[in-house]
């Protein structure tokens, strides 16, 4: 499976050969499904919080007699049935991360990778790199390559000009190698991967 390669000023810059068992899948969606569920629970804060009776602020005393006064029995104000009371049951800061094996994940990358193959939305680019960190410079490449919504990952290390060039572009993402992830691949319209990307995914995920 073969791939053109282009520079950032859009020129060819030759081709390169997709490993079929990262590139060439069937793309799964059910898998897909699960590891962008997977993603969003993990991220989610869970801090949320009420307070219930014990901690409520105010006077411990019984609000009136137990007898003799026709109305129910309370004991104190804090009650959750009464206003300004405690919520009874309320949600408690806690986590919303669910379960997925390695391996799941691991080839919930693989599809992710698929998908944007076989949808034609991979580009593979010789090198991200700026020589200024000049962002109206760096738009004008991008839509000339067609890159309005795009996930660009580079090598180990990002360019810090073509970082700095491409962090105030609406819908552009960049992240390195190791920071690839299903989510961001999927939110993105295209995935533009360097080819020292491709080298370490291709020789992490054979």
């Amino acid at each position: 499976m073969k791939s053109n390669v282009t520079t950032i000023d859009a020129k060819s810059a030759g081709t390169v050969d997709l490993a079929e068992s990262v590139f060439g899948l069937e793309p799964r969606v059910d898998i897909l499904h699960r590891m962008v569920r997977y993603q969003l629970a993990k991220r989610r804060g869970g801090n949320h919080a009420t307070k219930d009776r014990s901690q409520i602020s105010g006077t411990s005393a019984k609000m009136y007699r137990q007898k003799g006064t026709g109305r129910a029995r309370h004991g104190n104000a804090k009650a959750p049935q009464l206003r300004g009371g405690g919520k009874a049951f309320g949600p408690k800061p806690r986590s919303h991360a669910i379960g997925m094996p390695k391996k799941v994940r691991t080839m919930a990358l693989r599809h992710a990778l698929s998908a944007k193959a076989k949808a034609q939305e991979l580009v593979v680019l010789d090198k991200a790199e700026a020589k200024d960190a000049k962002t109206a410079a760096m738009a004008k490449k991008l839509d000339k390559l067609g890159l309005h919504s795009a996930l660009i990952v580079g090598g180990s290390e990002i360019d810090k000009n073509f970082g700095l060039a491409v962090r105030n572009l609406p819908n552009i993402d960049v992240l390195p190698v190791q920071g690839v992830n299903v989510y961001d691949i999927l939110r993105r319209d295209k995935l533009v991967l360097t080819k020292d990307a491709l080298e370490s995914l291709e020789a992490r995920l054979k």
